[in-house]
């Protein structure tokens, strides 16, 4: 699903137009993207949680030269699914 399948299928859901709804997503995904660039996560009940994960700096390969680099530390989003999603997918 695409993301104007999406919006179709939630205007569908919820009567709402199609432009509503679109704002809807629009801000929703902003939000989200506004949270974790402040450090923080946003916790949907019977879904996940979307939070900032970490990746430690670790060495690598050049795939062009194979010459061995490190590849620096950096943050990352990430979502942890809820047990209740997750128990709905594996039915």
């Amino acid at each position: 699903m695409n993301k104007a399948e999406l919006i179709s299928a939630v205007a569908g859901e919820t009567g709402f137009t199609k432009k509503d709804t679109d704002s809807f997503i629009d801000a929703f995904i902003k939000i989200i993207g506004r949270e974790l660039e402040n450090g923080g996560s946003v916790q949907l009940s019977g879904f996940g949680i979307f939070y900032v994960g970490e990746r430690a700096s670790r060495e690598g390969v050049n795939p062009g030269t194979g010459e061995k680099i490190t590849i620096e530390a950096s943050k990352c989003p990430r979502v942890r699914f809820s047990k209740n999603l997750k128990d709905r997918v594996n039915k």
